[in-house]
């Protein structure tokens, strides 16, 4: 399981290029797949559109049960909402007796925080709001905690065009324990072409331009803007 990063060629690692270059097969959605194309053109790829994890999966252990050597390649982070754990998970359900190896990525959370100056200095939750595999009152009551909790929270999967009230409902939450005046950084396509960047605050978080490559950070009791820096302070005493 190779993670290929936010989507820039310099943010993948040496090692996942390594992967990638010595593999036979390399399995992923289409749109990574296109991130990588020049790295993979002379490699077997198997592309499927999203939501066919599971097929994607079972379709790279039997390359691999061939005695080829196959990546399955996920944005980000393979162990951050990708595809780490369901390849273990079918593994185990199988009984297969295969040699994984997973190869770290810089998750997207990461890259928009460094993006944003450094919103991710003290304890923060990641929370994803699509809630395609995770009932939404799970999601809700993860939130309401967080917030309560005085995280930084890093909203993974924001908003969709099939699902646009989730993130309403997200802010309706965070502002009844903090601040409208929270700050708050989104970063659209992080490290990609179509970047873009915007810090605002809590209040203003819905009439943002908001999709599912989007990453939202929302600070903590701490967090203030300096410029166009977003900061959550450690701690140290002056």
């Amino acid at each position: 399981m190779v993670g290929i990063g936010p989507g820039a060629r310099n943010e993948i690692s040496q090692r996942a290029l390594d992967a990638l270059k010595n593999s036979e097969t390399v399995v992923g959605y289409k749109l990574y797949i296109e991130l990588v194309k020049d790295i993979i053109k002379t490699k077997q790829i198997i592309a499927t559109a999203m939501r066919k994890e599971i097929e994607r999966v079972e379709m790279a252990i039997q390359e691999a049960l061939t005695g080829k050597t196959v990546s399955i390649i996920s944005s980000g982070d393979p162990g951050v909402y990708g595809m780490a754990g369901l390849v273990l998970e079918v593994i185990a359900r199988q009984n297969r007796d295969l040699p994984v190896e997973i190869i770290s990525g810089i998750p997207a959370a990461n890259a928009a925080a460094a993006v944003l100056g450094a919103p991710l200095m003290h304890d923060y939750a990641v929370i994803s709001l699509s809630d395609l595999l995770t009932p939404w009152e799970t999601i809700e009551k993860r939130v309401r905690c967080a917030a309560e909790a005085d995280y930084v929270v890093v909203l993974y999967n924001p908003k969709s065009s099939q699902r646009d009230w989730q993130i309403e409902k997200t802010a309706h939450i965070l502002l009844q324990h903090k601040r409208p005046s929270t700050p708050v950084g989104i970063v659209k396509g992080v490290s990609r072409e179509d970047e873009l960047v915007l810090i605002t605050t809590l209040d203003k978080i819905t009439a943002c331009a908001i999709d599912m490559t989007t990453v939202i950070i929302i600070g903590n009791s701490t967090t203030f803007q300096f410029r166009d820096y977003m900061i959550t302070r450690r701690g140290y005493q002056w």
